[in-house]
C-alpha cells in the first residue's frame, strides 16, 4: 500500500512495473494482506504493467488483471478457484475479469473452475503478450516499459484515465471526456515540448509539467 501511494504521489515516477519472485507470479494472499491492494492498484493514474512471471490464481489474478498490460510467460497457468472452497472472488475479480475477457469466459474460469494455460490466456485477451523463455520475459517486459516511459507521463495518465472511465460511458460521454482531456493536455510544456522535438526532428524531453 505504501509503494502505491509512493507511485502515485512522486512526480519522478512514471509508471509502476509488479512481477512475482522465483517462478511463481502469486497464488493467493495470506491473511495479513491488507484487503484495498488489489483496489489500490486499479485506481494508480499511471500505467501499469503486471509481468506474469509464473502462475497467476486466485487472488493473485485478481491483482494481475487490476494492472493495466499484462505479460506472462507461456508456462504460467490462471484460474479462479475460489468457488472450489464455497467462496467466491472478493477484490474485483468477478468484474474485470468479465470486462477484460467476456461473459463466458468469465463463467468458464470462476463457475467452472477451469485453469488455462498461456496460450489460452493471451487468445481470450487475458494477457497481452507471451514470452517463451525467462530471458524472453524480461527482454519483452523492458522494451515494454521503455516503451511506454518515452512517451510524455501527463499524456499517458490521461490516455488512461480516458479509456478507463469512457468504458463505462456512452460514446458521445466518452468522447466528450477524451476532447476534455485533450485540452488540458495542450496547457501543459510536455505538449510544447513534444511539437518542439517534432519540429526540429529529435526526441522530446518530457518532465511531467
Amino acid at each position: 500500500m505504501a509503494l502505491l501511494e509512493h507511485v502515485e504521489d512522486d512526480p519522478e515516477i512514471a509508471m509502476l512495473a509488479i512481477t512475482g519472485g522465483g517462478n511463481i507470479f502469486c497464488v493467493g494472499f495470506d491473511s495479513d494482506v491488507n484487503p484495498n491492494l488489489v483496489e489500490s492498484l486499479g485506481v494508480v493514474s499511471k500505467p501499469t504493467v503486471a509481468i506474469i512471471n509464473g502462475d497467476a490464481r486466485d487472488e493473485g489474478l485478481e491483482l494481475a488483471i487490476a494492472a493495466d498490460i499484462r505479460i506472462a510467460a507461456t508456462s504460467a497457468n490462471f484460474a479462479m478457484s475460489q468457488c472450489d472452497r464455497g467462496s467466491m472472488p472478493r477484490f474485483g475479480g468477478t468484474q474485470r475479469l468479465t470486462r477484460l475477457v467476456g461473459i463466458s469466459n468469465a463463467l468458464r474460469m470462476i463457475l467452472g473452475g477451469e485453469e488455462i494455460g498461456g496460450d489460452d490466456a493471451l487468445s481470450i485477451a487475458l494477457v497481452t503478450y507471451l514470452a517463451k523463455s525467462p530471458k524472453e520475459l524480461a527482454a519483452r517486459s523492458a522494451q515494454l516499459c521503455q516503451s511506454i516511459l518515452s512517451r510524455g507521463p501527463i499524456a499517458t495518465r490521461f490516455v488512461k484515465d480516458a479509456i478507463r472511465k469512457g468504458f463505462d460511458m456512452t460514446l458521445e460521454q466518452g468522447i466528450r471526456l477524451e476532447e476534455d482531456l485533450y485540452a488540458l493536455l495542450q496547457t501543459t510544456s510536455d505538449r510544447a515540448e513534444g511539437v518542439r522535438a517534432f519540429l526540429e526532428k529529435r526526441k522530446p524531453l518530457f518532465k511531467g509539467a
